[in-house]
């Protein structure tokens, strides 16, 4: 059995993809996006939870990407289901531009959905990055 080559994901280029989809995302949202109209929110919705990926391995780089792929769902399913947490303390949290940001405002069941393309497009990108780090070495 040939040994586990060991993929550890640069930082550097973690928070640099994380600022760019971030830049990405807040442009969709201001109409200024490469995006079909048609498709609404939902783009910047699945460039968010690719995001939550990137964070996510950002704490630990040399996770497995079926780990990451999991731990980023679970935080970002969890996110969208607070939102159906309404409580005046809450909704005062979100009235921060930040807070709105990261933790939305209405639970949308295809937010769901877009998450799961956000992050499967996410871990296509991770696969293609180990791939090349790989060839590196050869």
């Amino acid at each position: 059995m040939p040994p586990v080559s060991s993929f550890h994901r640069s930082r550097w280029l973690l928070a640099l993809l994380a600022l760019l989809l971030i830049a990405l995302g807040l442009a969709s949202r201001r109409g200024y996006s490469p995006f079909p109209a048609v498709l609404g929110n939902y783009p910047g919705d699945a460039l968010w939870a690719w995001v939550v990926m990137l964070c996510v391995a950002w704490l630990r780089p040399a996770m497995a990407r079926g780990r990451l792929v999991a731990w980023s769902l679970l935080i970002a399913f969890g996110i969208e289901f607070l939102q159906l947490y309404q409580a005046p303390w809450m909704q005062a949290l979100r009235a921060n531009k930040l807070a709105y940001l990261v933790l939305g405002n209405g639970f949308d069941p295809l937010d769901l959905l877009a998450y799961g393309v956000g992050i499967a497009l996410g871990a296509v990108v991770d696969g293609l990055w180990q791939r090349h780090q790989g060839w590196l070495k050869h």
